[in-house]
């Protein structure tokens, strides 16, 4: 997002809220001394790190109707951002505003790198503090800050009846006294949901296409009734229109205390329909490759449905959650796990910003990575296919699943555990499903080593984000898990990694099955000591990653304000 765009959005939102520091945020809002710390911290040096990038997508195929209602669907995606910023946190806005209002040399600087991140904690630098010395809650702004998960599971325990409103997706978790009570979305963000349902409705209005104009419209009231579902289902039906929009709250990687609270984003992108039938045809694999998992039957789930449509898009504008740290190249949406069983998931790459990571990252920082021979089969190919099928793979494996004669879900029992392990395992199962399209003579069976190699620069790729955030802690523990198996080993006379091919497939295989089991038990024990176990960072992984600071640690796409 443009950042004097981000800046207009919460002005007035942020003056009206910060006339005065409450007591509670005073530590919050402390300024640090200098941008730079005794540990070296620098947030220069970390802004460098983010390379901002012009992004042009192609739209002189749309129709004057189709572009009216994309114009529309911008507006309505740049106000999920102010939502998300109090979803980060509760104090963000008076932050911003105290930060925007001081006399320093550094303002600017320090101003745009909060921008950035939407907060005042490095997205690249686990989540350290750059401004103010408090950490951020694990429960970010969906609960009082001062909330433990001992404190919120006895009250559970003690209010069952409440259970069910202040663990849902879509509410915000406040204190009222010595009372716990959850508030909807559609209270706590009715001042940014409201005008976004009444630009979702003009768009509805606009459109000739009756599957675009229903989602709209469901969507529109979903904001208002924190309902969801019709609207889910309708955005799986979506058909004959370039546009593919997804708005509204989704993911759960924000809220670390349990994740279960849904942080609101938006993705306008308009469809490449040649690209998108290229890759369509894997999508009838599905079933076959639940059936290829290398775990026992009753680990393997055939109960979701495989409709599953891929589409290769240009993204045209983003916001919320996708407008800070690691930037997204593709998603899997709906998480609905009722949505999934009905219709399965719609897998959408971004080939803007998935060739834009390629080029300014994956490709240089291959090298760096592999020995010679092997740096040079990192392929942009395999970097989206690897992104297609880490998206096709979270349709697979467990989901709801039962225990000891209760129904539950793998997100409900590995509570914050649950993202890092779900995305590293979308990782390894996309080699494993890549593989398995070789096998079925879909893919050359000679290409498995630019698979490999362009995998494992992926790994470092991901592993660059830290390990406070999903992505990053999942590619951690896949590095640690498979060097170990031999995977690969460090060349000392290269000063690099060599790939054993072999032993790479094995390991891959053999951390697939070990985190399917742990999903598939529900074991929040296991999968902790699974993850804590894998992440640690060697000598010689630190060695490399430190040989990349010349090159970003990723991009800040920078889209036009309407097309």
């Amino acid at each position: 997002m443009r950042l004097p765009l981000l800046v207009a959005l919460l002005a007035t939102t942020a003056c009206t809220q910060a006339q005065s520091v409450s007591p509670q945020s005073a530590t919050a809002l402390k300024p640090i001394p200098s941008t730079t710390e005794d540990d070296g911290y620098s947030v220069e040096a970390q802004r460098a790190k983010i390379a901002r990038v012009d992004i042009a997508p192609d739209t002189g195929f749309l129709s004057a109707e189709e572009r009216q209602v994309v114009n529309l669907l911008i507006q309505a995606s740049d106000l999920m951002t102010p939502i998300y910023l109090r979803q980060r946190s509760v104090h963000n806005p008076e932050t911003r505003l105290v930060i925007s209002r001081m006399r320093r040399a550094d303002q600017p600087l320090i101003l745009d790198w909060f921008d950035a991140n939407l907060g005042p904690w490095d997205d690249f630098a686990e989540l350290r503090p750059f401004w103010g010395d408090q950490p951020m809650p694990e429960g970010a702004g969906f609960y009082p800050e001062d909330l433990t998960r001992e404190e919120f599971d006895a009250y559970v325990a003690g209010h069952p009846t409440e259970k069910a409103a202040l663990t849902s997706l879509y509410t915000v978790v406040r204190r009222d006294g010595t009372k716990l009570k959850a508030v909807p979305y559609s209270v706590e963000y009715a001042e940014w949901l409201q005008p976004a349902a009444k630009l979702l409705e003009q768009a509805a209005a606009v459109t000739t296409n009756p599957s675009l104009k229903r989602f709209l419209t469901l969507r529109a009231k979903a904001f208002r009734t924190d309902d969801y579902f019709e609207s889910e289902l309708a955005w799986m039906d979506l058909k004959d229109t370039p546009i593919e929009v997804a708005i509204g709250p989704y993911e759960v990687y924000t809220d670390r205390l349990y994740g279960a609270k849904a942080a609101f984003e938006s993705f306008v992108t308009i469809k490449d329909p040649a690209e998108s039938a290229a890759l369509d045809k894997y999508k009838h694999y599905l079933r076959d490759m639940e059936a290829n998992l290398p775990v026992d039957a009753r680990y393997k789930n055939f109960t979701r449905g495989f409709e599953s449509p891929i589409a290769v898009a240009e993204q045209v504008r983003g916001g919320g959650d996708n407008e800070h740290g690691g930037r997204t190249i593709a998603f899997n949406l709906p998480n609905d796990e009722r949505v999934r069983e009905a219709k399965g998931a719609k897998k959408v790459i971004l080939s803007n910003v998935l060739g834009a990571k390629y080029d300014r990252i994956l490709a240089p920082m291959a090298p760096l990575v592999l020995v010679p021979d092997q740096a040079g089969l990192v392929a942009k190919k395999y970097m989206q296919l690897e992104t297609l099928f880490h998206e096709l793979s979270h349709s697979l494996g467990p989901g709801n699943i039962t225990l000891n004669g209760r129904k539950t879900s793998v997100n409900e029992e590995l509570k914050e555990q649950a993202s890092a392990l779900e995305e590293a395992k979308a990782d390894v199962m996309g080699v494993w499903n890549i593989l398995f399209m070789m096998n079925k003579g879909e893919l050359p069976v000679a290409e498995k080593p630019q698979l490999f190699s362009t995998y494992l620069a992926g790994v470092f790729r991901a592993m660059r984000f830290g390990t406070a955030e999903a992505h990053g802690r999942g590619a951690a523990m896949q590095y640690g898990y498979l060097r170990d198996k031999g995977a690969f080993a460090w060349d000392a006379s290269a000063g690099r990694f060599r790939i054993d091919h072999a032993k790479m497939e094995a390991g891959v295989r053999d951390l697939l099955r070990d985190m399917i089991v742990v999903q598939g038990n529900g074991d929040y024990a296991g999968a902790k000591a699974m993850l804590s176990r894998w992440q640690q960072l060697d000598a010689d992984a630190q060695k490399v990653v430190g040989t990349m600071d010349a090159i970003p640690v990723d991009i800040q796409p920078i889209y036009p304000t309407r097309i």
